[in-house]
């Protein structure tokens, strides 16, 4: 079983990463971003978007989730007296890992309810992907809010989850594991603040589109140089 929830976790921390380089594409132009959206739809392999394979990609990643989830929580502390007891010794320890498993829980637990939300919006609705549609749903649609705490409960959680998967298997450990677990912790706060500025500029500039599109919510983007599909235009 922890075989399995390392497996889980580390797929799922790959995938987060991919993701935010993926969306931040809106970063560099529109059309960059409309590009990686439809190539995930298959639009430059079979000529026409086919929104349901990402449907198919986020009903793998749900089940992914679910079951990290699963494991995950056989490590909770299953009732008042457990989380006292832990508490207790990781005030009394003061162990700089024990706190960082205890952020990992707390972040754990939100995403329960904040990934959850997410994902069902991009199963049932994945052809609202893209530069306007996903700038509409961040601004118009309000989601900016539980984006901006996903956010630090993703990357934190995350980074955590990479680095004590490091500690606890013993990748990248030298012949001092003092210090390979010093470097690797360093790393993975320069990862997490990484991450963190990155996904703040992109949700900041989601935002920016969004308010600017605000009167024209429904209207798709499409290159200049691709014939519009009228099944995207604006209703």
């Amino acid at each position: 079983m922890d075989l399995a929830q390392s497996a889980s976790g580390l797929a799922l921390g790959l995938f987060m990463w991919g993701h935010m380089f993926f969306v931040s594409t809106i970063l560099i132009s529109k059309d960059a971003m409309w590009a990686v959206t439809k190539f995930f739809e298959g639009y430059f392999f079979f000529g026409t978007a086919y929104p349901g394979v990402v449907s198919a990609v986020v009903a793998g990643v749900l089940v992914l989730v679910m079951v990290h989830a699963f494991l995950a929580m056989r490590k909770f502390p299953a009732n008042y007296r457990q989380y006292r007891a832990f508490t207790g010794h990781r005030a009394l320890m003061g162990h700089e890992d024990t706190t960082l498993w205890w952020w990992q829980f707390l972040t754990g637990f939100a995403l329960f309810f904040l990934a959850a939300v997410h994902l069902y919006q991009m199963l049932m609705h994945p052809g609202d992907i893209g530069p306007y549609g996903s700038a509409d749903r961040v601004w118009s649609g309000r989601w900016w809010p539980i984006y901006l705490v996903m956010l630090f409960a993703v990357e934190l959680h995350g980074g955590i989850g990479l680095y004590r998967l490091c500690v606890k298997w013993g990748w990248f450990e030298g012949k001092d594991p003092a210090a390979s677990r010093k470097r690797l912790k360093t790393a993975k706060w320069a990862l997490t603040v990484f991450f963190l500025v990155l996904g703040l500029a992109t949700l900041g500039a989601y935002m920016k589109i969004g308010y600017e599109h605000r009167d024209l919510v429904g209207e798709r983007h499409t290159p200049s140089w691709v014939v519009p599909d009228p099944k995207e235009k604006a209703p």
